[in-house]
């Protein structure tokens, strides 16, 4: 089993031992480019190989705020990324609160496309008491969002990798790696720095993944 299977495998086991009378709500938390997505895709491949409860899979980019909505910020603003970007009431009502205590167990995971320009019907689901939802996002951790959750995994890695791997990764869809590497030091790297220092997810996290080398990540339990 190599450095990756072993940490996941691990992760796995804390989640697993999270016990709720209700859906067990795991954040995947982290700064852009982290390995956040894939990192949730393996971890509920490997619960569900583990277990028969239900593994619900989400990402929390589907709950962006509609763009034309987002008018209280100037454009590419650091400020109307970290504050503006995210639909936190669609969070919690379609998505977390219905999992939580006391919750009708009927959630959604999308409302909105992923450029955020069109609302998505996604269907209404019902999730058993017994299940598992892994979400992965930015900023999850932040007051509006925090107690919805039942276990917080930080992934981290370092803003100078963040910007690596940011322009290796949307400069195709940014036109170019200069204005990939414009919007990461001006918007994403900024903003992300504010919920950095703010918040301190690193530290309230329940687990940190240190994905710096994704092959050999390391890991830190809290819990």
């Amino acid at each position: 089993m190599g450095e990756r299977d072993t940490v996941l495998a691990e992760l796995a086991r804390v989640v697993l031992a999270v016990g709720r009378p209700h859906p067990v709500r795991v954040a995947i938390d982290g700064c852009s480019a982290a390995g956040k997505t894939t990192m949730a895709d393996e971890l509920a491949g490997v619960l569900r190989a583990r277990t028969e409860r239900a593994v619900i899979r989400a990402g929390i980019d589907y709950f962006k705020r509609a763009v034309a909505l987002r008018t209280t910020y100037p454009k590419g603003s650091p400020e109307g990324y970290y504050l503006e970007y995210w639909d936190h009431a669609a969070i919690r009502d379609q998505l977390l609160v219905p999992l939580g205590p006391g919750g009708s167990r009927r959630y959604r995971t999308a409302v909105m496309d992923l450029p955020a320009l069109n609302a998505v019907d996604a269907p209404v689901e019902v999730a058993p008491d017994d299940a598992v939802l892994v979400a992965d996002g930015a900023f999850l951790q932040r007051p509006e969002l925090d107690a919805l959750w039942d276990l917080r995994i930080y992934v981290d890695v370092s803003f100078d990798e963040v910007l690596r791997r940011g322009i290796a990764r949307d400069q195709q869809w940014m036109d170019s790696a200069e204005q990939a590497e414009h919007r990461y030091r001006t918007m994403y790297i900024p903003g992300e720095r504010r919920y950095v220092d703010e918040v301190r997810p690193r530290e309230r996290a329940d687990v940190v993944v240190g994905n710096e080398d994704p092959a050999a990540p390391s890991l830190v339990v809290r819990v």
